[in-house]
């Protein structure tokens, strides 16, 4: 396989791919065609664009399945909220707001709360 000397970290533009399939369907068109390059063969471009085909259709199955598994995460980390908020709610209700329990959960006690100070004129 020859690599091409051309920095490809980033993806070749769609623009770009769909030009390059276009002249690989072109070839089929033309008659006698004997490349000097083994990688330019017909079997060669065949093998290259079922590859790169079957690699984009992996490739949108996995994103697929990741934006399924990032709604499900989402969907479990709003319930877990929202139970822990209702779980808040009780233990206030049941044991008050100044209390060991409701400090132990995340409140903070209202005695530690500031008092408003007076500010003279």
């Amino acid at each position: 396989m020859n690599v091409s000397t051309i920095d490809f970290s980033r993806r070749i533009p769609a623009k770009t791919i769909e030009a390059d399939i276009d002249s690989f369907h072109g070839t089929g068109f033309i008659k006698n065609y004997i490349p000097v390059r083994s990688e330019a063969t017909p079997e060669a471009l065949k093998a290259a664009y079922e590859d790169m085909r079957a690699k984009q259709q992996n490739e949108t199955e996995l994103l697929a399945a990741i934006k399924a598994a990032s709604a499900a995460a989402r969907l479990a980390e709003v319930e877990f909220h929202d139970r822990v908020m209702a779980m808040k709610e009780t233990v206030r209700g049941q044991f008050g707001s100044n209390s060991d329990e409701a400090q132990a959960v995340g409140y903070k006690r209202k005695s530690e709360y500031k008092r408003p100070r007076r500010r003279s004129a």
